[in-house]
């Protein structure tokens, strides 16, 4: 394999310095066709791949807490494409050797592989599996006509061709799975960027969808004839409005031990002078003007930071005793410290580096974030943990891991 894949990887670098101003226009079109069918068999190795390194659990024992997770990291996915590529490299296994052998050829792509494995499960749990083979054989044809999102449609009927004797009660089982999918597809998805802003998009299910449009609606209203704003600037402000009608509401869960709040962190030399420029515990920096609105809106709970950034003490509350530890370890991790972790906050434990048991104190220098996870992997022992001079964790992996040793730190929470 490791032969074949590199002559195929010198052949494609061949391809890309060749002079393709020079061919003539059928043959571009012709040289379009063979780089998609050899994109699609590629795609079929990948998949066996990942199949073969997910059954052994390659991912769990480098320490990732999935193979979804471990894809990301090691082929720098993100983390929706890695888990479509596991799920359906499990799905070809499963029960559908005909798309596998479809998509090895070249004949069919991998999205539209996707979809007839997903209609091929429904034919098979309505009318069983001598339909379900004969539903490949259709939809793979089909396949040669139809883009992935017509092949989807015109796949609901394809019980009218190989089992029509169940193909009525089959319609309502396929609108069940249809139901079920939607509701497995569900997510949210909040990407930070550099300047502090999120964007936000996601797929909601019907019920969400319904719930979300009820909310916002009577908050988009213009404020009248001359309200400045723009349609989609009404329903950003109108989320706002939800989001504080919600903190105020006292009928949040609690967020790692202590009520949902702001946190705003300033200098020490700005903190004794007056109010001014602070940042979220979120990470994005705020103007003083936001600052003292936030001030009138919420209770602001004072990080103070000496010159090196170093958390020196963070204000208290009376109702838990753990809350200002807490409050520092989220200030200085972010979520889980362990490499290639994006799990936030609200998720993680707090871990001694010197084990309590042991004589390790519960200090901000004996502590660091993890989820359960990774709470568990590194109490196996195989991975040292440590502050670095700059404060901050770092873990040193085990040897045949890496025989250099050297120490990784998570990148997905660092502010930049």
């Amino acid at each position: 394999m490791w032969e074949g894949l590199a002559q195929a990887e010198a052949g494609v670098a061949e391809c890309l310095d060749a002079s393709m101003w020079a061919l003539q226009e059928h043959d571009l079109v012709a040289a379009l066709d063979a780089a998609h069918r050899l994109e699609q068999r590629l795609a079929a190795v990948q998949l066996a791949l990942v199949r073969e390194l997910d059954g052994r659990g390659t991912a769990v024992t480098q320490g990732a807490s999935s193979t979804a997770v471990w894809l990301r990291d090691r082929l720098r996915l993100n983390v929706a494409a890695a888990r479509r590529l596991v799920d359906l490299a499990s799905a070809l296994d499963a029960g559908a050797p005909g798309v596998s052998a479809a998509l090895a050829s070249g004949r069919i792509s991998v999205e539209q592989a996707r979809v007839i494995g997903d209609t091929v499960r429904t034919v098979h749990t309505a009318a069983g599996a001598e339909a379900a083979e004969k539903a490949v054989g259709v939809l793979v044809e089909w396949a040669g006509q139809f883009e992935p999102a017509l092949l989807r449609k015109v796949g609901t009927r394809v019980l009218d061709h190989v089992a029509p004797e169940v193909a009525e009660a089959a319609a309502r089982a396929a609108w069940d799975a249809e139901a079920r999918r939607a509701g497995q597809d569900r997510h949210l998805t909040l990407s930070e960027r550099r300047d502090g802003r999120l964007r936000l998009s996601g797929n909601l299910d019907a019920e969400t969808a319904g719930l979300l449009r009820a909310a916002l609606d009577p908050l988009t209203a213009p404020s009248g004839p001359d309200d400045p704003r723009c349609a989609g600037q009404r329903r950003h402000d109108a989320l706002a409005d939800l989001c504080r009608l919600a903190l105020r509401s006292d009928e949040l869960p609690e967020h790692g031990g202590e009520a949902a709040q702001v946190v705003v962190t300033t200098s020490f030399d700005v903190l004794t002078r007056q109010l001014a420029a602070g940042t979220l515990d979120t990470g994005p920096r705020v103007t003083p003007e936001t600052v003292r609105r936030l001030a009138c809106d919420a209770a602001i709970l004072p990080a103070v930071l000496g010159g090196s950034g170093q958390t020196l003490d963070v204000g208290r509350q009376r109702r838990l005793v753990t809350g200002p530890l807490r409050r520092a370890l989220v200030l200085r991790d972010r979520g889980c410290a362990f490499p290639g972790c994006d799990r936030p906050p609200r998720w993680c434990d707090a871990h001694h580096i010197r084990h309590w048991v042991d004589g390790g104190s519960t200090s901000l220098a004996n502590s660091v974030l993890l989820c359960a996870h990774h709470h568990r992997h590194v109490h196996r022992g195989e991975w040292a943990v440590r502050l670095s001079g700059d404060g901050h964790p770092e873990f040193v992996p085990p040897a045949w891991l890496d025989p250099d040793q050297l120490p990784r730190r998570n990148e997905y929470h660092r502010r930049t």
